[in-house]
């Protein structure tokens, strides 16, 4: 059962309050992490921080993630087929030639397939090591950092990406805004985030410390529109663990204060979370399946790096293919 707690120590970042209740006190490694969430609007984030998130991000996090500084080949297979599957996501706003921003740039690999496909792409990364690597080995136009820190005009893109990154911020409606300056009049945000509604993990891989909010549809929709930009649509994967949420500007931005009360979400992401249990999990297929998956992808992966070291040799192997038909309109 969640409890009441009278205060925060972190206002929410949608409504402002400081009134929730503890949804856990742990994170998927054991450790003491407090998750709370909003009696007002339900968002939900971790408090206090679990860590100071720059140094964090700039140093600790792929070393804690993927125990390396710059991804393995495996990784770069994997995030490759990663960038293939979000492409599908978003193929149809790039059937001409666009300028993009990729936030979370990571070690490269999506932003090296737009740009093989002749798209003008940008990227912001703040892990030094996974940046170094993607400027190094794809050539890509990556500013070392956080999205925050960035130096962008306004207006300057027709598609902005920001794939499970959000989650991460300090300040997640402060970043929804900036990228909203970036972005073209008559352009597309894209944010994907995990789902906070998901079932799909163990209970207790629901909260980490990477992750400092988590978020529904309704609470990603309305802090978007809080800073100016308006859901187009959005879709929930298979397995319900991620939600991609498409987003365009609204003119003006809003002047007067704004009510970010969301009746009623509280109560049902409370609700999911309580009841989210092994032995529900346990009566589904999906840790079955997920376990023949993991073992099958560490067997094919083995398979399909076997001689090479190559990054970009990797990504090139597999792009040839998915994407041979695909042209882009000058």
């Amino acid at each position: 059962m969640s409890q009441l707690v009278s205060s925060c120590s972190i206002p929410c970042n949608l409504c402002g309050g400081k009134e929730v209740a503890i949804l856990s006190n742990r994170s998927r490694s054991g450790k003491p992490l407090q998750t709370v969430i909003c009696r007002v609007c339900g968002l939900v984030w971790s408090d206090p921080r679990p860590h100071d998130a720059r140094r964090f991000y700039e140093e600790d996090y792929r070393l804690s993630y993927k125990q390396t500084y710059s991804p393995k080949p495996k990784h770069v297979l994997r995030a490759g087929k990663v960038a293939l599957s979000r492409f599908e996501k978003v193929a149809q706003l790039l059937s001409s030639r666009k300028v993009v921003l990729d936030v979370g740039t990571g070690g490269g690999e999506f932003a090296y397939l737009l740009q093989t496909l002749g798209h003008s792409v940008h990227g912001v990364e703040p892990n030094k090591g996974y940046a170094d690597h993607s400027i190094r080995a794809y050539d890509l136009n990556v500013q070392v950092g956080f999205v925050q820190d960035a130096a962008f005009s306004p207006e300057s893109f027709d598609v902005v990406t920001i794939w499970h990154v959000l989650e991460h911020t300090e300040d997640p409606g402060r970043v929804l805004a900036l990228l909203r300056s970036w972005l073209k009049v008559e352009g597309i945000l894209v944010v994907e985030v995990p789902n906070i509604e998901s079932t799909c993990q163990a209970p207790k891989n629901t909260f980490h410390e990477a992750h400092l909010y988590n978020f529904n549809v309704v609470s990603l929709r309305r802090l978007a529109k809080k800073h100016g930009m308006q859901e187009a649509w959005h879709v929930i994967s298979r397995d319900g663990g991620n939600i991609t949420m498409f987003l365009t500007r609204t003119e003006p931005l809003l002047e007067q204060p704004y009510e970010a009360e969301i009746p009623g979400n509280y109560e049902w992401v409370s609700k999911i979370v309580r009841g989210h249990s092994d032995l529900r999990r346990h009566l589904t297929p999906l840790p079955y399946l997920r376990a023949w998956e993991r073992l099958y992808r560490s067997l094919r992966e083995r398979r399909e790096t076997a001689g090479l070291t190559n990054g970009k040799a990797i990504l090139d192997q597999l792009y040839s293919h998915p994407l041979r038909n695909y042209s882009v309109r000058p």
